[in-house]
């Protein structure tokens, strides 16, 4: 395994008290492997990411997180990532020992002779994104975490990024770790999905098994709620009643029980931790 993480919790203290973002979350990447953490925003995914890689401060960590030496990070907004007043060849070259390979990365992704001694506000934002993929194979990297790489970007931009990614991935042997809430896009660039949900893992497997069966409540909204070219013209969007709790507040009990429609009353007892009857009831 490339990556290795077992009962991860980080835990913040505000003034509102504990804050706990994320609780025992376990997960693995193999080698060359696509794995993907799904869920909507306020789940713990991007926290869980930036813990992986070292990049968390003043937070309680607990848990075991083994890792490989070399972990590049793709941050999901471009523009707020990369400084506005230098160069982006200036800041592929940070990088890397010499500016003989700027050229050769940016090559890479795609983009043409010259981009180097452009600004940032000069390029669009799949451009950007391309800059910040050389930036994070500049070390040659065993793990790429990709956390939603492709916020902002047009369907079509965000296909180009994701198969750019999925191309460099396999060329180089590189593990790919997807943060993303669309399920859309885990069933053609992910291998297995973990689906969180207030700062836990509900479900977990082979993306074709949990996208063709989802036994969760919460993964079977959110697949529900991925819009379908084969829908009628009239048929209305679908989404999941309510929001994310705040880390400070979760529920007690099946912490989605407030937004679940199979609901029922041992879901929401205190210290339930049981398999979700409705999960079970998949199972028969």
């Amino acid at each position: 395994m490339v990556l290795e993480v077992e009962h991860l919790r980080v835990a913040f203290r505000t003034e509102k008290g504990l804050s706990v973002p994320v609780r025992d979350v376990s997960f693995s990447i193999p080698e060359n492997g696509r794995v993907a953490l799904v869920g909507e925003s306020g789940c713990g995914k991007s926290l869980t990411a930036l813990t992986v890689g070292g990049l968390v401060d003043r937070a309680e960590i607990e848990g075991r997180i083994s890792r490989p030496s070399r972990i590049a990070y793709v941050f999901q907004n471009p523009m707020q990532s990369l400084n506005p007043v230098m160069r982006v060849g200036k800041q592929v070259e940070e990088g890397l020992e010499g500016r003989s390979k700027v050229a050769c990365l940016l090559s890479l992704v795609g983009l043409p002779s010259g981009t180097e001694k452009k600004y940032p506000c000069e390029l669009s934002g799949g451009q950007q994104q391309r800059v910040m993929i050389a930036m994070a194979l500049a070390q040659e990297p065993d793990l790429l975490i990709a956390d939603e790489p492709t916020t902002a970007l047009d369907v079509t931009t965000q296909s180009e990024v994701l198969d750019l990614i999925g191309r460099i991935a396999d060329e180089r042997k590189m593990a790919v770790l997807l943060i993303t809430h669309n399920l859309g896009l885990v069933a053609r660039y992910s291998k297995f999905v973990n689906v969180m949900y207030a700062g836990e893992i509900v479900e977990r497997g082979e993306v074709k098994s949990v996208l063709s069966a989802p036994r969760h409540p919460y993964t079977q909204g959110l697949l529900a709620a991925v819009p379908r070219l084969d829908a009628p013209k009239d048929a209305p969007l679908v989404d999941i009643p309510g929001t994310v709790p705040p880390p400070t507040a979760w529920p007690t009990g099946c912490a989605f029980h407030p937004r679940c429609k199979f609901v029922k009353p041992e879901c929401s007892r205190e210290g339930f931790n049981g398999l979700c009857p409705q999960m079970a009831e998949n199972r028969k």
